[in-house]
């Protein structure tokens, strides 16, 4: 192979190198469409190595745009590496985005290649538009042969890496290349591309490693469920490979039952992914044996972790729950909840408490919590206001969308917005994420901006709400959006998924009487509506842009009279 990068650069390969070199019997498993499949890091280099060797012969060169349109296994993992390695750059896309979205995001990228799944060939092949993928000259299959496709020419991945040599004569990269590229998921528009730098992605490697971060180590069993599609799967295939730990990866859209398996079968330590995948797990655990004794922590981000899932893990199956929080603009870490020295000898309900929240800043990166005056609020634990950040992994502008970097970024005065980290020192990212932050650090997600309830000139966190109503036994999930109210502006209605056989009447009951002995009574939703499920949006996240345009209706908040509905300064 090539020689290392020079010594200022701060560049993802080294992380390869390390692991090939000094771990290189450690394993990488992978649950595909053909079966489960293992190799070595040492294997692993070599296939790498094969990957680049067959995107140079196919044209790709330094600064093109490399698609995939994959689920998370270990042919998807050897692009996370050959790809940015040679100088090119990874855009993982989204396949559960709408076909628009699809078009837009590839069209805007200019991807050359894209790699697709077997399982994702038709649903690309349904959003291609030849317009928009006018840039891609090739589609390579994720398997070893080629289903039934209108797509044109298209081969399956082991025949196009099958023969390369197994070296590679590895540039060496300048820190500021551009090395990945992932696009928010568009749920107020078109979704917007973050491109992220060699260096970014290094210092994001570095701060993940730690125990201030998500504390990996050689010894660990990672499985990342959150998709490689989705902020890199928060960065796991680097760190993990970073800290010369083995690899499980999932693959296409695996069921509790899967999950469960390859923790009790490969040894898992660790794993991640958004809440509903663990209220999964706990539905398939409470009625079916699996043994869960190697499992250490689940780390869980995306949207808050309930309590009682953190309650549960703990107590039924000695397993911490490490609540973590980020952004795609930030490579996605920004905080996790990791307890500080001595809050072990907390009462465990204390604990729980601080793991419910988002938790403290990670090292590198800084803070701001601003009001409407873009003023500083103070960490009492109780003023809200929304959190800005900044730090070598924070996007400071998004490609291509200047209308988008004036409203998302805050620039130091005699900057101008749209200029890069190199130009412009100390840019915020205005997160859009309403916070408290409790004396010792603790930041606290009360809400989304666009999703805090306004009622009566006061504040009602969706979030909490949420949070209680899924503490309840009977709840499968839970979600809390505002309706239009003609006095009180909005006011909450709470959409509940009720576990089998639950008396709905009894149950809304219980709900009301839960919420409005643990906040005011003016918190409490004006309305229980029972649904079969509650709708996700592409990364797993509760969408309440849908249930708001379903239910964007003023008679579901009639029932409750004004007397009762508004905010009262005894409550």
């Amino acid at each position: 192979m090539g020689g290392m990068p020079g010594a200022t650069d701060q560049t993802l390969r080294p992380f390869l190198w390390r692991a090939q070199k000094m771990f290189p019997d450690r394993e990488v498993v992978s649950r595909t469409h053909e079966g489960r499949e293992r190799y070595t890091y040492s294997e692993y280099g070599a296939r790498v190595a094969q990957l680049a060797n067959a995107l140079a012969g196919a044209g790709i060169e330094d600064g093109d745009r490399v698609g995939t349109f994959c689920w998370n296994h270990h042919r998807h993992f050897e692009a996370y590496f050959a790809v940015p390695s040679m100088g090119a750059q990874l855009h993982t896309i989204n396949p559960l985005l709408p076909d628009h979205h699809i078009q837009y995001i590839v069209e805007n990228a200019a991807d050359r290649l894209l790699f697709v799944d077997p399982s994702l060939v038709e649903k690309l092949a349904g959003a291609y538009d030849e317009d928009a993928f006018e840039s891609v000259e090739q589609f390579v299959v994720m398997g070893s042969e080629v289903p039934d496709t209108p797509l044109e020419n298209v081969t399956d991945y082991e025949s196009f890496v099958g023969g390369e040599e197994t070296d590679y004569d590895w540039p060496n990269l300048p820190e500021e290349q551009p090395a990945g590229m992932c696009y928010t998921s568009g749920t107020t528009g078109k979704p917007k591309g973050v491109e992220y730098t060699q260096q970014m992605l290094w210092s994001h490697t570095m701060a993940s490693l730690p125990e201030a971060g998500l504390d990996l180590r050689s010894s660990d069993v990672v499985m990342p469920v959150v998709p490689m599609f989705h902020v890199n799967a928060w960065g796991f295939p680097f760190s993990t490979t970073a800290a010369g730990a083995k690899h499980v990866y999932p693959g296409p859209s695996p069921t509790p039952e899967d999950l469960a398996t390859l923790i009790e079968e490969e040894g898992v330590t660790i794993t991640a992914g958004v809440p509903t995948v663990w209220l999964g797990l706990l539905e398939y655990l409470a009625e079916n044996d699996a043994d869960m004794s190697s499992l250490e922590r689940i780390v869980i981000g995306g949207s808050a972790a309930p309590k009682s899932v953190i309650r549960r893990f703990d107590e039924e199956y000695d397993v911490t729950v490490t609540h973590a929080w980020g952004m795609t603009e930030m490579a996605p870490l920004g905080t996790v909840a990791n307890l500080k020295p001595g809050m072990e000898s907390l009462p465990k309900e204390e604990q729980y408490e601080k793991q419910a929240k988002q938790g403290l800043l990670v090292p590198g990166l800084e803070m701001r919590v601003v009001d409407d005056d873009g003023e500083e609020v103070p960490w009492n634990g109780e003023d809200f206001g929304e959190l800005w950040v900044r730090g070598p992994w924070v996007t400071t502008e998004y490609f291509e969308r200047p209308e988008a970097n004036e409203e998302d970024f805050e620039v130091p005065a005699g900057g101008a917005s749209g200029q890069s980290a190199d130009e412009v020192s100390g840019v915020w990212l205005k997160t859009g994420d309403v916070v408290t932050v409790d004396p010792e650090g603790y930041v606290k997600i009360v809400d989304r901006a666009k999703d805090v309830i306004k009622s009566g000139g006061e504040w009602i966190s969706s979030v909490e709400l949420e949070n209680a109503l899924m503490a309840n036994d009977n709840v499968a999930e839970a979600t809390v959006v505002g309706v239009p109210h003609e006095r009180w502006q909005e006011r909450p209605v709470a959409f509940v998924v009720p576990t089998r056989g639950t008396d709905e009447d009894s149950l809304k009951a219980e709900l009301i009487e839960m919420v409005e002995d643990e906040f005011p009574k003016w918190w409490a939703p004006d309305e229980v509506v029972f649904i079969e499920e509650v709708p996700k949006t592409a990364t797993g996240k509760f969408d309440k842009k849908v249930l708001r345009e379903q239910y964007d209706d003023q008679s579901l908040v009639e029932g409750k009279t004004p007397d009762d509905a508004a905010p009262d300064a005894n409550d």
